[in-house]
This record gives C-alpha cells, structure tokens and sequence, in this order.
C-alpha cells in the first residue's frame, strides 16, 4: 500500500508541476509511515512540509493543494491534514479485505518485489577453521540467512558465500603439530579448539617449532603436497564441525557455499599487479599500499590501504579485493552484502573505494558492508566464559536446548495438573529442541544489528514480551483453532469482512508484511520483521479475545474471522520461517 501512496503523491507533484504551483526539477525522496494512532489513519507523509520552502508556501497550504490534485484510488477511503501539514490516508476496509482475500488465495501471500530481480551476493558466518566456531559467529551466520531468505522469498537470486578463514600463519602452526604429533584417526581432532590451544602452546615455548610452522606456511602456499594433503584433512573435519551446528541452527548454508580465503590465493598477485598497473600502488616502508583521499587520520594524513607487506605476504584486503572482482565478473552479482562486525567498517570502506578506483566492480554494482554489533554477557563485555574463556557455539546450544527442556517440562506438568493431556516425552524433547534454538536466534535477530546486545537465558525463554516462545505459541494458537474445527481453511467459503476494531487492526497490519520485507531487503535489518511478528501476535491476541470465532452463530462471521485467522497463521508461520526459526503446531 505504501507504494500505491508514494505513486498517487508522485503523480499529484507532477501534476502542481505542471500548473506552477510547484517548480520544476525537484525529486524529494517520497516518506511514506504506518501511523501509530489509527484516529489519524493508517499512513502519513510529511511530503507537504519537505516541499513547502522551494513551492514558497506554508506546509497546510501545499498540503489542500496535495489532496485536491491525489488522483483517486479505490483503496484510500479519505485524506486529511493533520499538524503542521502532515497527509493522513485512511485504507478502505472493503477493498483491504479484498486484499486479505487475494494474499491468502497465494503461495506468496500477495508479496512481490517492487524493483527489478537482482543476483545478491550474501557474505556470512565465515568461521576461522583453525579453531571451533564460537559464539561471536552466531550474528553474522543468522543475520545473513535471515536476509538472504527475505531476498530469496522476494525473488532475488541470492548466491551464499562462507569466506571461512582457512590460510595463513596459523595452519603453519597446525600443520607442524601435525606432523609432531599425527593423527591417526579424525576422532582424535573431533576437539578441535584443543587441537588448536596444544599446537599454540607449542608454538609459544619452542623456538625450532615455531621455525617450522612459519616453514610450513611457506611450503603450504607454494604448493607442496604433503602440507595440501594434511591441510584439506584439517579443513574437511573443521568444515564438518561447521556444517553440524548449520544445521543445528537451521541456516541455510552448505559445503557448495564455502568460498574460503585459500580459493583467491592464486589471484593474488594479480591484484597487487593490477593495481599497480592503474597507478594506484605507493610504497610505504616497503610495504604495497593504496592511499585515497577521503581515508586520513585524525591527524589528517591518508591512511593506506595495505595489499602486500614489506616481506611480499599479503593480507586481508588483498583477498577481499580478489573476492570482489570474482564477485563482479564470475558470479556476476547485481549486489553483494557483507555480513561483517562493525568494527571492520572503516576497512570494507577502503576495499570497496580501492574496487571501484582499480575497475575491479562496475559502477552499476551495489557493495554494502552489513557491519553488527557484539553480543555481550550481564556485565556488558563480550560474552565469555566463567573463567574467561571463548564460549564455544555449540556450548551455548546445547544450552538453550537443555533449558527450553526443562521450561517445557514444566509447564506440561502443569498441563497434567489442569486435567489436560500431557505430552510425551518424544515430543517434550522435540519442543524444546524447537524452542531452544528459536529463542536465542530470535533474541539476537530482534535487536537492531547495529546494536551490542546482552545475551540472557531467562528472557530469551519466557514465554511473555518480545520473545520467540511467545511468538511460537501466538501461531499455534492459530493452528488449535482449525484443529478443533477439523477443517482446513479451503473447506471454508465466504469473504473476510473488517467490521470490529479489532477485525481493522489486524487485517490493517497484516496487509503491511509486503512493505515490512521491502524494508529488511533494503537495509538487511531482520529486526523490523521482528518487531512486525511480535506486533501482529498482539494484534491476532486481542481479535481473538474480543471477535468469538468458532461460537459465533453468523455463519458468514465465522467464517470471515476464520479466513482472517487463517491468514494470521500463515503470516506467522512465513515470517518465522524467513527468520530462520521452525514453528511447532502445539505446544
């Protein structure tokens, strides 16, 4: 709806163009907002007062001139000025509900991407293999999958890049603790962060060790075939440990998906060449860099842009910038999105410059760093263990799993209690596997990505607020309905009528899911659909406790608020769904 708005506006300033009230060349950006108080109607803009000093008029002024030059539209009832000049559209309920009827007649709910189709590349999770994955992946593996699935469900062709870290210094110091000390079965390195701790032990106490290790990486990126042979061991057992707690977090990524750090080492040396073939190479106590003028200090000096140290080694931006132009020319993206902490954002504003500088992206391109915050313990630091420690993923799963357990279990004694039929223990384990999990990604997808954020079991489980439980359990409150009514919803005929405030509100929010998903695939926040759920749950609450559904005599009432329900849950279940989380029919 709010496109059909920002369209009607569009055509009126064209036509007060046209008449002179308004001058030529102006092409504002068009503010279109659902408003909070629904006696104001169900959108504003504020158009009038961000055009009123170039049309030299007072905002209420341009504002009548506004709505006398809207064309109609059979889904706006009525315009009004409020305030200082703001344009107030009221949806009308009949073709709202006809609306409804046609999103809950589609696969698809009624969404459709406005623009054009795009090929999105989606940069997330990328774990370093040396080591477990630990809790500090969580945001950018589910942020990204969140965004990726909202691309995918509007019909962008999405393509998922795992940049795992798997090169470098590091897997010298594996390889030769290897070779010290060898594995004989991949059970031995099923404990891969202790794996990791003995080597650096190593590496710390011993001299010749740490000779070896930087001789190794020499010989593992020249190609020799013992260091490949025990290196890809390495990485397939570290990229298994990755893929189970994927699948455990049900994020849609795969083997097929990782394009790690080693993939461009062979591009390297094509990049500083290419570089410096554009001019853009400067030498900087020995080291290759790329200085641009809008990257200084706070002294004012340029910053550089460092592709190849003093020694001939390169470094992260050399591979990004590589990943970039296999992005551009091989994928063939439209659009790449970086799912990356936000304290690398001064460095993807350096590689994405450098890209455009040396040709290595089209103009046409989109590069867009998604940077987050951190997620932090009760005391606001970075979320550690009890004596410090890195808090491994799959720690922090289990977990959840194990609470959200107990939680269920209690509350299905209480079930027993109340006289109704408990569920068995199959099934306990099953919700709160579902609950688990759902709670502690729903808890970091509901903040701003932006945003640190305090990691806390008790709130991410209750069943009451902001939360996953509460939304779970909002849809299968929905799915009781039709299970007492032993129908399906295509057994029921009739048409959605919005008559009860209640009825309004509802069908009012749920026909805004299009506009909720255009916004998080513009700006990759998960968050807004988020915060939508949890907003059409209390909206679905108070109809469903106020608009009797399945007592109500009026057979065509009944059937109107069952097709409305009907929608409710598919809503839910859809937008849950694009978060990543599983939905469960009772619990």
């Amino acid at each position: 709806m709010k496109d059909t708005i920002r369209h009607l506006i569009q055509q009126a300033l064209s036509r007060l163009v046209a008449e002179g009230v308004l001058p030529e060349g102006l092409s504002p950006v068009i503010q279109v907002e659902n408003t909070k108080d629904k006696s104001n109607g169900d959108f504003a803009s504020n158009i009038a007062m961000m055009l009123a000093k170039p049309a030299g008029m007072k905002p209420r002024d341009l504002a009548e001139k506004l709505v006398a030059a809207l064309p109609a539209d059979d889904g706006i009832s009525k315009v009004d000025i409020a305030g200082p000049g703001f344009l107030n559209f009221f949806q009308n309920s009949d073709a709202l509900a006809q609306r409804l009827e046609a999103a809950l007649a589609d696969s698809q709910l009624g969404v459709r991407k406005t623009g054009a189709q795009q090929r999105v590349v989606v940069d997330l999770s990328a774990p370093n293999l040396a080591k477990e994955m630990h809790v500090g992946h969580l945001r950018s593996t589910i942020i990204g999958d969140g965004v990726a699935r909202v691309l995918e469900f509007l019909g962008d062709e999405v393509i998922r890049q795992n940049h795992v870290g798997d090169w470098g210094t590091q897997f010298g110091m594996l390889l030769a603790f290897m070779q010290e000390q060898p594995v004989d079965s991949d059970a031995e390195l099923a404990d891969l962060e202790g794996f990791y701790r003995a080597a650096k032990k190593r590496f710390d106490e011993s001299p010749e060790f740490a000779d070896r290790a930087r001789e190794l990486v020499v010989q593992l990126q020249a190609g020799d075939a013992e260091c490949l042979r025990l290196w890809h061991r390495f990485n397939d057992i570290s990229l298994s440990h990755c893929q189970a707690l994927y699948d455990r977090l049900g994020v849609k990524l795969s083997m097929a998906d990782v394009k790690g750090e080693s993939a461009y080492n062979d591009d390297l040396a094509n990049v500083v060449a290419d570089l410096r073939a554009k001019g853009l190479l400067s030498e900087s106590d020995g080291a290759q860099c790329v200085f641009m003028d809008e990257f200084k200090n706070a002294e004012g000096n340029p910053l550089p842009l460092i592709v190849q140290k003093a020694g001939g080694g390169y470094l992260y931006a050399t591979t990004d910038l590589a990943a970039t132009r296999y992005r551009a020319n091989v994928l063939k993206a439209d659009r790449a999105l970086y799912f990356v902490d936000q304290r690398q954002a001064l460095h993807f504003q350096m590689v994405f410059a450098a890209a455009r500088l040396a040709g290595f992206v089209p103009a046409s391109m989109q590069l867009e760093h998604m940077g987050f915050g951190t997620m932090n313990g009760a005391d606001g630091r970075p979320f550690k263990t009890r004596d410090g420690g890195t808090v491994k993923l799959v720690d922090l799963i289990n977990e959840a799993e194990e609470r959200a357990y107990s939680l269920v279990k209690e509350r299905n004694e209480q079930r027993a209690e109340r006289g109704e039929t408990p569920f068995d223990e199959a099934e306990l384990r099953e919700i709160g596997r579902v609950v688990g999990i759902a709670s502690v990604k729903y808890a970091d997808l509901s903040k701003h990505r932006t945003s640190d954020y305090s990691f806390n079991f008790e709130l991410m489980l209750s069943f009451e607020g902001n939360t996953a439980p509460y939304l779970l359990y909002a849809y299968t409150r929905v799915a009781s309905v039709f299970r007492k009514l032993g129908k399906d919803v295509a057994e029921i005929g009739g048409q959605i009528t919005l008559v009860t405030e209640q009825e309004q509100a509802l069908a009012g929010k749920l026909a805004q899911f299009a506009d909720v998903l255009g916004g998080i695939a513009d700006k990759g926040t998960p968050h807004l659909l988020c915060a939508y759920l949890y907003d059409l749950a209390g909206l679905f609450s108070s109809f469903y406790e106020n608009c009797p559904i399945l007592s109500v005599e009026d057979e065509a009432v009944r059937n109107s608020r069952l097709r409305l329900a009907a929608l409710t849950g598919r809503t839910l279940k859809q937008g849950l769904e694009l978060l990543g989380l599983e939905t469960l029919e009772r619990m």
